[in-house]
């Protein structure tokens, strides 16, 4: 009993369990970030009382190595090389309560080519803490010794162009619709005359997988066949997205087996509702196996609608390079979809280019670099945008920059939504 008491009494010495202020521990504005840390904006709206230094520790601590209290094994680690640090508070014009918090993650808390374990960090349970009425993650800078862990896309736009043998000029294809109700047979006939009448490609709505009505496997087959048909009559290469996106990865996998031995040349795969494990572990697999992957951010708006919390698209989209795919929806701003003009090509950069400088006035918060890592093609996504809709010129069009216009051409085909791309910056 005594020794027991006194193994007990040496172990509290130097510890004390209790409460105390975040900002004690990781709020440092005078910490000089590292190239290797992965930096993040948040926008933050702290409870009624809450200094921002505070809060904003608040956020570097829960999404890192901190909890609500001192606990004694924080002695057996040095949290001063784990921690996070909220090195730098911006107010938001126009906005009393809000403000930027600028919080530093060094490299190790990472593991090397996992978006699932990145975001389970940045953005986990500090979504739900108290001291926050509300929380967005604006943008994130990954540092290139962390990009070099992924990836990314499959093949890359340039890749894309070479297996499509399409160059200088638009991409032009459509949603098939109705999205849902089409018997396999059908489904495969609206495909093939699209593809027959100058289309490049044709696309499986976001919910077509593998209902009652249209089992994938047959729908892969009409689909394929109308490819084929449609590319002897034309003389051009042809695709379908296939959607790939299933309950479980093997299934997926199953589905894009198929759909490579079927020889069709790109399969698709909704990234949010998939998840970035199933997303990435695809994206593998296509570069292994030569199939393009095109990507639906289905579930997007649940996450960066919201204007004061949640995460924006941009995140999405960088998220989106890392994991895998060579082309995304990436919205646009005509049509019946939400989008701003500078905000949305901000993204669309951050999709397209090797380097991107800092631009708040794109939204932009962080420089870029994404060393060799290829590109995503940005389709615009608008939804429904009639044809008179779009400008005179495409002036949201950087150099490769494919469109998803979803325009119903009720003057050809009224079952039709049409996708494309537009031509490059003259």
């Amino acid at each position: 009993m005594a020794s027991s008491f006194l193994l007990n009494s040496k172990a509290s010495v130097g510890f004390k369990a209790g409460v105390k202020d975040y900002k004690l521990t990781y709020y440092t504005p005078d910490y000089e970030t590292k190239d290797t840390d992965i930096l993040a904006a948040f926008r933050v709206t702290p409870q009624p009382g809450v200094p921002p230094e505070e809060a904003g520790a608040a956020v570097a601590a829960e999404s890192s190595t901190g909890t609500w209290t001192t606990v004694w094994t924080d002695g057996l680690t040095s949290l001063d090389r784990y921690k996070a640090r909220c090195y730098h508070i911006e107010p938001v014009a126009g906005e009393e309560s809000q403000f930027i918090a600028y919080v530093a993650y060094p490299l190790d808390l990472f593991e090397e080519g996992s978006v699932t374990n990145m975001f389970t960090s940045i953005v986990g349970n500090v979504f739900g803490f108290k001291a926050l009425r509300a929380l967005r993650l604006e943008d994130l800078q990954i540092p290139p010794a962390y990009v070099k862990t992924f990836q990314g896309p499959p093949h890359g736009i340039q890749v894309e162009r070479d297996k499509l043998n399409k160059y200088g000029r638009s991409l032009l294809g459509c949603t098939i619709k109705p999205k849902l109700g089409l018997s396999a047979k059908n489904y495969g006939r609206a495909v093939y005359e699209c593809l027959h009448g100058e289309l490049d490609f044709t696309k499986d709505d976001k919910n077509v997988n593998s209902q009652p009505f249209i089992r994938w496997r047959d729908r892969f087959l009409f689909c394929a066949e109308a490819i084929y048909k449609a590319q002897a009559e034309t003389g051009e290469i042809k695709g379908h997205y296939l959607n790939t996106t299933a309950g479980t990865c093997e299934e997926m996998i199953k589905k894009a087996v198929f759909a490579r031995e079927l020889g069709v040349p790109i399969v698709m795969h909704d990234y949010l509702t998939g998840g970035f494990t199933a997303n990435t572990s695809l994206a593998h697999y296509c570069r292994d196996n030569g199939l393009l992957l095109h990507i639906h951010r289905a579930m997007h708006a649940v996450i960066d609608r919201q204007k004061n919390h949640g995460m924006h698209f941009r995140v999405l989209a960088k998220a989106l390079r890392m994991s895998g795919g060579d082309h995304i929806h990436a919205g646009t701003v005509v049509g019946k979809l939400e989008g701003e003009r500078e905000i949305t090509l901000g993204f669309v950069d951050l999709l397209r280019d090797d380097f991107v400088e800092k631009d708040r006035s794109r939204g932009i918060y962080f420089t870029q670099d994404w060393v060799s890592m290829p590109g995503v093609l940005p389709v615009a996504s608008g939804g429904d945008v009639e044809s008179l809709q779009m400008p005179p010129k495409p002036f949201m069009c950087p150099q490769e920059m494919p469109v998803d216009i979803h325009d119903n051409l009720n003057h050809t085909c009224s079952n039709m939504e049409v996708t494309c791309t537009l031509s490059p910056r003259s």
